[in-house]
């Protein structure tokens, strides 16, 4: 079975692209594109050298000593949070700023939940000179004002989307509406692996340095490229999607994606896609997706502001579907219980998003020899506010 994009973006029965005809020449140019410009040479140099110099990659494979004797298993920790701005989301953000330039587009848009991806956008748009605009949800606004204020110091312009439950979904299709006003000049930054062809797969692709370092990295600690289990947090899921790129057809390496069950899965309170969605169409894909009866998606709901979204990228939709990848859901409760843990046993912060992940170890039970890399997508400094007020901690 086939794991990536086929020509038409099709995961399976999962991807392709749903779009307003105003949105057609936008997305058919970037369709017809953007492989070309991706494997240019000179597109390769400059990312990669961009991904080293500026960024600081590779990114630390790092044996979590306690955490291991913790669990009893092998844990290797991928040091996403070690990048510049925080988190996974440059990867992608300085690809596509590339990828703007070389369409000749002089205006970027973003949507953002946790703020991480906004903050990644604004960064490279001042790395490069060009205009940024960032939608965010109201209430992300409020939850999450150390990367608002970051994003502002950046040059970027933060709008409020005002509408739905004023958080990501709603800020994505602020986005949408935008650059059907200004298709000619404004290149989308999609932030995760979802939305209309190319972008899961382009963000896919931008984000599989991630996997690529892993194999090297863990041949040199282990003796061996393939871990028996990656492990990573899943919103829309542009980190786990990096996290198993070079993964997803050897079947010997377990995926494992960890969704945010917010106050429990049978709560109303939940953004597990996996165990509440059907097939249904969100931001120009066909994928997994938090619904009602009628089809009216659901308000989804999480302690971290970048995994309450109620649909999951194409490409997870099809490895929950084909039964490539296990999918879990932790709670709110288990997600920050496990950040504490990681804090004081290893002297790392993770994002409440990354907590997700590590609350991997309430539900699944790996053997001594196992060796499981975790994605730990990004730290925990944006969250501290919601670590303080949940430990009680000031």
């Amino acid at each position: 079975m086939n794991y990536h994009a086929n020509e038409k973006g099709y995961y399976g029965e999962f991807g392709g692209a749903f779009i307003p005809e105003m949105l057609y020449p936008n997305i058919e140019e970037l369709r017809r594109k953007y492989l070309d410009i991706m494997y240019e040479e000179s597109f390769q140099k400059e990312f990669h050298q961009l991904l080293k110099d500026y960024v600081g990659r590779p990114s630390p494979l790092y044996f979590a000593k306690r955490l291991s004797e913790k669990h009893n298993c092998k844990i290797y920790l991928k040091r996403e949070d070690l990048n510049h701005t925080g988190a996974h989301k440059v990867n992608n953000t300085i690809g596509q700023i590339l990828m703007a330039q070389k369409l000749g587009k002089k205006r970027i848009i973003a949507e953002t939940g946790a703020g991480q991806h906004g903050v990644a956008t604004a960064t490279v748009c001042a790395l490069m000179g060009m205009e940024c605009i960032v939608y965010m949800g109201e209430i992300d606004i409020e939850r999450q004002a150390p990367n608002v204020a970051r994003m502002k110091m950046l040059g970027a312009e933060v709008r409020p989307a005002l509408s739905g439950s004023r958080t990501l979904k709603d800020a994505t299709n602020e986005a949408i509406r935008d650059w059907i006003n200004n298709p000619v000049d404004t290149h989308y930054i999609i932030g995760s692996a979802i939305g209309p062809h190319p972008y899961p797969d382009m963000v896919t692709r931008f984000q599989s340095v991630i996997s690529e370092e892993i194999r090297w990295q863990l041949k040199e600690k282990e003796g061996r490229e393939n871990p028996d289990y990656v492990v990573a947090c899943i919103g829309g899921g542009s980190n786990a999607a990096g996290t198993y790129y070079h993964f997803l057809n050897e079947p010997q390496v377990g995926i494992i994606a960890v969704e945010a069950a917010g106050k429990g899965v049978e709560t109303g309170e939940s953004a597990a896609t996996s165990a509440l969605g059907k097939v249904g169409i969100i931001h120009g894909c066909k994928t997994m997706l938090m619904q009602t009866t009628d089809g009216q998606i659901t308000e989804p709901y999480s302690i971290s502001a970048g995994l309450d979204y109620p649909g999951v990228g194409p490409m997870h939709s099809h490895l929950h579907k084909s039964g490539r990848a296990e999918f879990y859901s932790a709670t709110d409760d288990e997600a920050m219980t496990a950040g504490l843990e990681l804090s004081q046993l290893e002297g790392i912060i993770p994002a409440i998003e990354t907590g997700h992940a590590f609350a991997i170890f309430d539900h699944k039970k790996f053997q001594p020899d196992d060796v499981v890399v975790i994605s730990l997508s990004g730290r925990g400094d944006k969250d501290l506010q919601t670590y303080i007020d949940y430990f009680k901690l000031a």
